[in-house]
């Protein structure tokens, strides 16, 4: 617990350093090892250049970088004291110099002052050999100076405290070479100074003693003893003396380092040769193995370059009869970029306000590598396209900065993936990821879903129904995103809008205050606002057209024929009238809209259902079958017009008919006359019609023109007179625009016909009604004439027909005669009401 406190406490303290710059360069000091516990290592005043007062007020510490605390500092006397006793060889084992890093704080200002112990070491270990007794067999024929290499004396201490010199008993077969190593350490051989005889002496004994060099001296020491074999002239030879390999650290386990080849040129036993390893040091035999048979050397163990970084070993060949010889092999070790960087997090600053200023602190880690060289050197990187970016400190210190603006509505969240990179070959890298929260502030308004919102409300609504809704979305959060509505004071038509409409200012819900008439109200628009609750508040507006709906509330009204209380319309068929005969037209508007105004015509009842029929469509009343006799002379007929709404909604008109003799129509077909009868007249007759004709129409050509002039100027007046004093009926601006087009085109064309009469065996009847001229309303455009108002002039050549025409209207007269309550029709009135559908003509008769 105490020692997670310091460590907090110093990463905190550093990190404060690295953003304050307040680092100086380390102070170095020198003790040696095996000292007691208390003893003074140095006084820190000089170096530190404060006085004693002042390090005790400056609240002088001392802080290690290890798991350990080995001194102590005085802050009443200055003075750095150990706290325990230090064994160089356990602290640092082989590593070489031994330094201990610490650093003092001083505090107001603050300053950081690194400094380094280095233990000294001592001569406080003997030499060592692996065995006290090493054993050589010697053939006794063994050439003179043949080398014997002997085991390396171990020593724990370094520099001249370690082994310095190797030293032999006296003997005259033997003597002794001290040699150096590459790294400087000292080893030995045995040399043959004279042959050895077995006769004479089967074994020797010496004594081998190591020696350092402290003050004072330590040696060590081991028997050797040599047994003379027997004679074995040859010999094994190596190819090599010296073999020199470089293995890559961490191979795997067998990997083949090299193979060692002796020859013997005996035969028999004495020429198998034999490997083995001579005088290797313990190391060696954890990491190698060697085939006896092959002389192939392999990986038995791991080998690390930052433990061992070479590995020196002797092999022997011995053959069958005892003979060896010796090489040896250097094992050099590569550096593997094996360890990978640490990636420690020292502070995190989240959440972050998204108004942070750029620059600010996010973030503040350290990166480390347990490789040296370029191995350990790191480097640290982030994902590109953040809004932050690394800033290195000293010692391997990392802060994470802002360098752009932060928006917590398009980002609110980062998960920064740190990679710390060495410069190895290959390159090692480890990942850290640190998530940065961003905090909200009210920077974005309230936003509609639309800025335009077209809603539908159906009239003869229920006062509070509700239209339809609106929805707002604010990015930000919390308070700072709770939206509410409101209604913008306008106008609707010439009352406040808050008199048609409300909104519900929690939800959005936009109600109807009053019941709404589409004939009155189509269309209106209000503005919303939305507001959010943050400091300070934000808004933004919608614009919403509510639309009002048509319903079928209003029943078609009937224009043509006008519908008179007190006498319906007359009109006028011919007695000869054929099938499809079209004897007049209704025409009705209907103030709804859509198809609420789509009309449809039928005949509710007639005095001869079977005689007339009504297009459902246009309203036109035609004959079933062509009129007989038999037929009466008045025929009524109710025809009722209905909508399309539901329910439909009707109107009904009623028609009088009065079937004429006496008229044709110019439609009807001619009676057929035997040909033989017709040629012969035609032959009699050709020439004389032919000039009678050019003549005639010439005639009626310019009469009928001077008379059309004429009569169409008196006519055009007294229309004009009529239809000021003719109330005006009231139609809605929703009419169907084909029934009004039809009603105009229908009440605003007329024809003149002129009456022939055959020369006299027909029985006085027409035989045929040919039109003349198209008489065109003059009145002012776009204005709708009354079909009451509507005259016709009919020019009747012949004399013949006079006394019917006479006779009709006296009949006419009779059922036409005013009545109380208003004038009764006239004929031109009935007879205007006719119309030819197929040329869309109104007929008339005088």
């Amino acid at each position: 617990m105490e020692i997670h406190h310091h460590t907090r406490q110093v990463s905190l303290f550093l990190m404060y350093l690295f953003s304050t710059g307040v680092v100086c360069e380390p102070f170095h000091y020198l003790v040696p090892e095996e000292k007691k516990s208390g003893s003074v290592v140095a006084n820190v005043l000089k170096d530190l250049k404060v006085d004693i007062k002042e390090l005790s007020a400056r609240k002088a510490r001392l802080v290690s970088k290890s798991s350990k605390q080995f001194f102590h500092l005085d802050p009443h006397s200055g003075n750095l004291v150990s706290m325990d006793k230090i064994d160089r060889e356990a602290l640092c084992g082989q590593k070489d110099p031994c330094v201990l890093p610490s650093e003092i704080i001083l505090e107001n200002p603050v300053q950081l002052h690194r400094f380094e112990v280095q233990i000294e070491d001592v001569n406080d270990n003997t030499p060592t050999f692996s065995k006290n007794e090493f054993v050589f067999e010697i053939p006794e024929q063994t050439p003179i100076n043949t080398h014997f290499p002997l085991e390396i004396a171990q020593d724990s201490d370094r520099g001249r405290n370690s082994v310095q010199t190797y030293m032999l008993s006296s003997s005259e077969h033997f003597r002794l070479d001290v040699l150096s190593h590459s790294d400087g350490s000292k080893y030995a051989e045995l040399v043959l100074d004279k042959a050895l005889d077995r006769e004479l002496n089967p074994q020797l004994t010496l004594i081998l003693a190591a020696v350092d060099g402290g003050i004072p001296k330590r040696t060590g020491t081991a028997e050797i003893i040599i047994d003379v074999l027997d004679v074995n002239d040859n010999v094994p030879q190596f190819e090599q003396s010296v073999y020199r390999i470089k293995v890559m650290e961490n191979s795997p386990l067998d990997t083949l380092v090299t193979k060692v080849e002796a020859s013997d040129r005996d035969i028999g036993s004495n020429a198998h040769v034999t490997y083995s390893f001579s005088q290797v040091q313990e190391n060696v035999l954890r990491s190698f193995m060697l085939n006896k048979k092959t002389g192939e050397l392999r990986l038995g163990g791991t080998i690390d370059y930052e433990e061992d970084g070479m590995y020196e070993m002797n092999i022997r060949a011995t053959d069958g009869g005892g003979l060896s010889a010796y090489c040896k092999v250097i094992v050099e070790v590569e550096d593997e970029n094996d360890s990978a960087p640490e990636v420690t997090i020292t502070s995190i600053n989240s959440p972050l306000p998204e108004d942070s200023p750029l620059h600010t602190v996010a973030a503040l880690f350290s990166v480390m590598d347990r490789d040296s060289g370029d191995n350990g050197r790191t480097s640290c990187t982030i994902e590109a396209n953040l809004p932050f970016v690394l800033k290195a400190t000293e010692n391997n210190y990392y802060q994470l900065v802002t360098q752009q603006p932060l928006d917590r509505e398009h980002v609110f969240e980062y998960n920064i993936t740190i990679t710390a990179t060495d410069r190895g070959s290959p390159r090692l890298t480890s990942t850290r990821i640190i998530t940065i929260l961003i905090s909200d502030i009210n920077d974005n308004p309230p936003a509609f879903e639309r800025s335009f919102y077209d809603m539908h409300l159906q009239e003869n609504n229920i006062p509070g129904l509700l239209i339809g809704s609106v929805q707002a979305v604010d990015l930000d959060t919390e308070q700072n995103a709770q939206v509410t509505y409101s209604l913008l004071p306008g106008r609707v038509q010439d009352g406040p809008a808050s008199s048609y409409i409300s909104i519900n200012s929690e939800t959005g819900n936009i109600y109807a205050i009053r019941s709404l008439d589409f004939e009155e109200l189509k269309v209106f628009s209000v503005t919303i606002q939305a507001v959010d609750k943050g400091s300070p508040p934000l808004s933004s507006e919608a614009l919403v057209r509510v639309h009002i709906l048509d319903e079928n509330d209003n029943a078609p009204f009937i224009l043509c024929p006008f519908q008179n209380s007190t006498s319906p319309s007359n009109d006028l068929v011919p007695r000869g009238a054929d099938t499809g005969y079209l004897v007049t037209k209704v025409v009705a508007v209907d103030r709804d809209a859509g198809q609420n105004s789509w009309l449809s015509y039928h005949l509710l009842k007639a005095t001869e259902p079977s005689l007339f029929s009504v297009g459902a469509q246009n309203g036109e009343v035609k004959t079933l079958r062509p009129v007989s006799k038999r037929d009466a002379v008045k025929q009524n007929l109710i025809v009722v017009v209905r909508d399309n709404g539901h329910p439909p909604l009707s109107a009904s008109a009623s028609l009088r008919i009065l079937l004429l003799d006496a008229f044709s129509d110019p439609y009807m077909n001619v009676r057929d006359i035997p040909k033989e009868e017709i040629i012969q007249e035609e032959d009699r007759t050709l020439t004389m019609y032919l000039i009678l004709c050019l003549a005639a129409i010439s005639s009626v050509f310019f009469l009928s023109l001077l008379v059309f002039i004429a009569i169409k100027i008196q006519k055009q007046r007294k229309l004009i007179r009529s239809y000021n004093s003719t109330p005006n009926f009231a139609v809605g601006p929703n009419s169907q625009e084909n029934h009004m087009e039809s009603g105009r085109e229908s009440l605003s064309q007329a024809y003149n016909y002129e009456v022939c009469l055959a020369g006299g065996s027909l029985n006085s009847e027409f035989r045929f009604l040919r039109p003349l001229f198209p008489v065109f309303s003059m009145g002012p455009p776009n204005t709708q004439e009354d079909p009451r108002n509507s005259t016709y002039s009919q020019e009747v050549p012949s004399r013949a027909g006079e006394s019917q025409l006479t006779q009709a209207r006296a009949s006419l007269s009779e059922d036409a005669a005013p009545r109380p309550g208003g004038p009764g029709p006239t004929v031109n009135q009935a007879i205007g009401a006719n119309v030819n559908s197929g040329q869309n003509d109104w007929l008339s008769y005088q």
